[in-house]
């Protein structure tokens, strides 16, 4: 199977302090990748690499057919990302915000229009479009975001801690969201602190100090550690953390 990741022994070193230690993984087309580890483990780091914004100390691979090292721009093109932490702006239009991003990742105006409306109404948003985004409930800023990450069908959509702070149903809701999107063969690259999200993904790694310690399916991972779920497979590897946050 055609691989949308191929990460070959990536390193990335700041100063004497080695934040990502010799990392080696494979995303598959169409997978939902979970990318795990406490605070402090690297996979932040590792994650600002695989989307352009940093060059590996050593290493390489390809994101999306691009060189991770001589190709970051057009990473960049080609890949959606989604942060818990900062998505849309809230002081901007509904309409506003997807006319903005859709300027970002170059798309046409006619392109824009058109996209405008598929999104509104594909989230049932179109009474909203006027609205400032930081009326909207959490819910619908998630959606909006996540469909705003989609605008220009990047291949690889990157979503970090994308379901933080919100109740269960809600993310199971975006969850469906994420269903949707790889069975029309977008990869997605996840990261989160929801042990029971981990269980959604196809394939889970685990980071532990820099280095990735494990990486299999839930299923296997559970197996091989002698986990009911993946909160225990998860409290087991990164207990064996020895440097802080």
């Amino acid at each position: 199977m055609e691989n949308a990741i191929e990460i070959h022994n990536l390193t990335k070193k700041f100063g004497d302090f080695t934040a990502v230690d010799n990392i080696s993984f494979t995303v598959r087309k169409g997978e939902i990748f979970g990318f795990l580890g406490a605070n402090g483990a690297g996979k932040t780091t590792a994650m600002r690499i695989l989307c352009g914004l940093s060059i590996p100390t050593s290493g390489g691979g390809t994101v999306a057919g691009y060189d991770i090292v001589r190709e970051p721009e057009k990473i960049k093109r080609h890949i959606g990302y989604m942060s818990q932490k900062f998505s849309l702006y809230p002081d901007l239009k509904v309409w506003e915000n997807i006319r903005l991003f859709g300027g970002i990742y170059g798309l046409s105006d006619k392109e824009i229009a058109s996209r405008t409306r598929d999104i509104l109404s594909g989230l049932g948003m179109e009474d909203v479009r006027n609205s400032f985004v930081d009326s909207l409930p959490l819910g619908w800023k998630q959606k909006l975001s996540f469909s705003i990450a989609m605008i220009h069908n990047p291949r690889i959509v990157f979503l970090d801690e994308p379901t933080g702070g919100v109740d269960p149903e809600t993310r199971r809701r975006f969850w469906e969201l994420i269903y949707e999107a790889t069975s029309g063969g977008v990869t997605v690259f996840v990261t989160t602190h929801y042990m029971d999200e981990a269980e959604y993904c196809d394939s889970v790694s685990i980071m532990v100090d820099g280095r990735i310690e494990a990486l299999d399916s839930p299923a296997a991972l559970k197996e091989k550690y002698g986990a009911e779920n993946m909160d225990a497979v998860f409290r087991m590897l990164a207990g064996r953390a020895k440097r802080g946050e």
